[in-house]
């Protein structure tokens, strides 16, 4: 059985040579790692079954793994939601699926993203994690075309242990995320 690595797993081993000129590490583990990732969506005024089934399903088929549902924390009467109801759905990836999703995401689907220009560097938090919102399920290969009238969006945080904003854009520079520079 031959074992292949993702290409972002490859670059994030390579990072500390890269990185430890500028940051000053002394140890490879000093170095930013991507910790998770987590794909979330909202299922908005869809009170339907039908529809929170059809969004987990091709959750499950873009990111590899059943999506968990998320009720609301309380009830908003103006919003006509109830605590407990459903109004999300979220994966957590860690191992060889984030590294794998992170590289279908960078690969693949960003650049199918209609009128893509780069992400903005103002994406990355201060804690060094980066939030990426997408329109349309579809830019992933997994969906097909035939499902165009059910389309929804979704939210991809890639979590990092980086320690400042700098050391996290660096890094995600380094492994292939398409960052443009903040205005």
């Amino acid at each position: 059985m031959t074992t292949t690595t993702s290409l972002t797993k490859q670059k994030q081993q390579s990072a500390y040579k890269v990185l430890a000129e500028t940051f000053g590490y002394t140890s490879p583990m000093q170095s930013p790692r991507i910790m998770k990732v987590i794909v979330s969506s909202g299922v908005g005024k869809k009170r339907d079954k039908k529809q929170i089934e059809f969004i987990a399903k091709h959750l499950a088929l873009i990111t590899g793994q059943k999506p968990s549902e998320r009720g609301a924390k309380q009830s908003v009467a103006s919003f006509k939601v109830r605590e407990g109801d459903i109004v999300g759905l979220q994966v957590t990836l860690r191992g060889a699926r984030m590294f794998d999703f992170v590289d279908k995401v960078i690969h693949i689907a960003l650049p199918r993203t209609r009128d893509f220009r780069g992400l903005k560097a103002s994406a990355i938090d201060e804690m060094g994690n980066l939030t990426i919102g997408i329109k349309e399920n579809t830019i992933f290969p997994e969906t097909s075309d035939e499902d165009l009238k059910d389309v929804f969006g979704l939210a991809i945080t890639i979590v990092t242990t980086a320690k400042s904003k700098a050391e996290a854009e660096a890094f995600f520079r380094y492994i292939g995320m398409p960052l443009i520079a903040a205005k």
